[in-house]
């Protein structure tokens, strides 16, 4: 199991609990961590790197996770880019309209660092 994992999130605090949760990825199977502030420079990196995984907060500045969500499912580029929407807005329409979106999962803050490490491994292996 190999890969990349972005994470995108506007707080700096939930990027470092995040990485420090996949970090057991990277040392056991060499996964990449990288890491956006915002969803226009999440979005770049997508573009360029097109990570296997992407944990995506939704309420971020100058790009929502929903608007990057939509953005990487219409390029056919990044048809295999996998998002997983980390968000506070735990409400079934808020989910629906995320993975309507084009996520492929849906988890709320706070998360459980079991389970995003959980995800991210089910992820990666396809």
């Amino acid at each position: 199991m190999s890969g990349t994992i972005l994470v995108v999130d506007d707080e700096v605090h939930i990027r470092m609990l995040l990485e420090q949760t996949l970090e057991e990825l990277e040392d056991d199977f060499g996964v990449d961590i990288l890491t956006a502030g915002d969803g226009v420079e999440g979005m770049g990196i997508i573009s360029r790197e097109k990570p296997n995984v992407v944990f995506l907060d939704i309420m971020m500045p100058k790009m929502n996770g929903y608007e990057v969500c939509r953005q990487v499912r219409s390029d056919p580029a990044l048809s295999g880019v996998k998002i997983v929407l980390l968000t506070a807005k735990g409400q079934e329409a808020d989910r629906k309209h995320g993975l309507d979106a084009g996520a492929c999962m849906y988890l709320t803050k706070p998360f459980d660092p079991d389970k995003v490490l959980e995800v991210a491994k089910e992820l990666l292996r396809g």
